[in-house]
């Protein structure tokens, strides 16, 4: 499997997400060429604002390796981490972080901040931005002009 796979399988987990009326962003934790860990934002049905699909994928992938670090392990997320995320990828020692859409609002991965380039903080991924970039966002703008419509008619 390559990057592209791997963002296909985090897509899944997206649709997976939207299907559950949660903003369809996935995740998967990818070792060894292996995925890992998988997770898809449930912060609505699980009443946890800390359900994004980053930490869902971390927490599955620990538990799947016995281990709350996972060094040499990579994420790929269809949308770029907000602080809470990437303060959780830096604590579990990802590696590599591939994402697919920029957030422009809350993204920390170079569009609002760049956290991860930030030189006082211990622990610094490779991160790669932009990997099916316009299927991730299309994604994301579809839900929420759904999401507009059914507003407007409610």
């Amino acid at each position: 499997m390559n990057d592209e796979d791997y963002m296909r399988a985090a897509l899944e987990q997206a649709r997976a997400a939207g299907a559950a009326d949660e903003v369809p962003v996935g995740a998967v934790v990818v070792c060894g060429g292996e995925i890992v860990g998988r997770g898809f934002n449930q912060p609505i049905g699980r009443h946890d604002p800390t359900a994004h699909a980053e930490i869902m994928a971390l927490r599955d992938a620990a538990a799947h390796l016995g281990n709350y670090r996972l060094p040499g392990c990579e994420l790929y997320v269809t949308l770029e981490p907000c602080a809470m995320c990437s303060g959780a990828i830096m604590h579990a020692r990802i590696a590599r972080v591939v994402f697919g859409a920029r957030d422009p609002k809350t993204g920390v991965a170079g569009s609002v901040l760049d956290l991860f380039a930030e030189p006082r903080l211990n622990h610094h991924a490779t991160i790669e931005g932009g990997l099916l970039a316009d299927e991730c966002g299309r994604m994301l703008s579809s839900f929420f002009a759904a999401r507009r419509g059914r507003t407007l008619v409610a």
